[in-house]
Formats: structure tokens, sequence, C-alpha cells
């Protein structure tokens, strides 16, 4: 099962009220402006009146389309969930071809999505411990990658390509929590911290020792 069949989001609806129309370009500038200052803020000094003079709304405007700025984070995070989901596509589902490429194209894809939306990821990081909605959408999000990523790794092991060992649930809730952990330090330059452009290929070596016992898996 790839990760984007488990682990589907759920952006139409979470912690905001309805929109007036599909597609309205209010709602999108007010996700726009939120990510933009982002970039070079922190989400606690960023106001509703920032979000709405940004958006070009009033501050009761702002309230029709979000109860509050956090229900604008859960909504960012929430697509860029979705983002992440539907660039990994099939790819575990096409792991035997060439294991070693498969893994590293999820890991890539994965590392491209976080990256274009560095800002949404670190500020979800940083208010993960005093935002429950935001703890508790990351903890759902993640128990289906571990349980995609545990799949994958039980598969590999039936077909003779992986060798038995921990728990295949164990190994993906280490090796996702790694991900998490290296992405947030290299995006966020909180050392120490691994170059960004050596980080896919780390964090390829280290899946395939743990999973493989050995850097080159065998083919199909």
């Amino acid at each position: 099962m790839t990760p984007a069949r488990a682990a589907t989001g759920s952006a139409t609806s979470r912690g905001r009220r309805p929109a007036r129309s599909v597609g309205d370009d209010r709602e999108t500038a007010i996700l726009a402006t939120a990510e933009r200052l982002l970039s070079h803020r922190s989400f606690a000094d960023i106001s509703i009146d920032d979000l709405a003079r940004g958006a070009g709304i009033s501050r009761p405007t702002f309230y029709f389309y979000f109860p509050s700025k956090g229900a604008v984070l859960l909504t960012l995070l929430d697509r860029v969930i979705e983002e992440a989901n539907a660039a990994a596509g099939d790819v575990l589902d096409r792991l035997a071809e060439n294991p070693r490429d498969r893994w590293r194209e999820l890991i890539a894809r994965f590392h491209e999505t976080f990256g274009a939306h560095r800002a949404v990821v670190l500020a979800c990081a940083q208010v993960r411990g005093t935002d429950a909605e935001v703890r508790q959408l990351w903890a759902r999000v993640l128990e289906r990658w571990v349980q995609a990523i545990e799949e994958a790794i039980e598969a590999e092991r039936r077909r003779g390509a992986a060798p038995d060992g921990l728990p295949a649930r164990d190994l993906a809730i280490a090796l996702n929590s790694l991900n998490e952990r290296v992405w947030y330090a290299t995006f966020a330059g909180d050392g120490p911290a691994v170059a960004e452009r050596d980080v896919v290929d780390v964090l390829l070596d280290v899946w395939l020792a743990a999973i493989y016992r050995s850097t080159t898996p065998p083919p199909a």
C-alpha cells in the first residue's frame, strides 16, 4: 500500500468553515499570505490582522473563512500532506523493480514536497507541543505512513529480498521518525544538520541498511 492510499488528507473542512464557493480566491489568498509570512516570521508573531490585510480583506471577513489562525495552519498542513501523498504515488507498489532506486525515489519525493513548504513544516513542528489539533493530525498521518512502510518491509521479506529481523512496524516507526528529525534539522539549520544536497542519500543509506542489512539490496 502506498502512502498516497494509506494517508489521504482532509483539507476540505478541517478546522475551518466552508468557503462561499469552491476554489474561493479569498481563502486561497489567506493561505498564501500565511505561508509567505511563515517564511520569515514565527507563527506566534503572525496575527489575524496580518493574514486579513495580506489577503486584502477585513478581519470580520477572515472569520467567515477560518475560525482562527490555527485553522489556517491546519489547512496548510493538510494540503502539504495531500501533496506529499500524491507525489509518492505508486512508488512502493513498484519496489521490487529496483529497491534502491524506488526507496530513493520515495524519500526524494517527500523531501522535495516538504522542502517546497518548509515554512509550514517548521511552523507545525514548533507548535505541535502546545497545539493539540496539530499534534493529533500529525500523529494520524505518521501512523498511516508507518503502516505503508511496514507493509512494504514485510513484502520485501516475503519475496526474500530483505532478511527477517526486528518487527517491521518498529522498524517503520524508527525510520519515519528518523526522516522527520533529520528533515527538521536540515530545513531549520538546527545543527548538527545534514547538508540539504546530501540529505536524501544519507537517509537512503540508513533505510537500506536497516531494511536489507546492506546498501545494495537484490533486484527483483
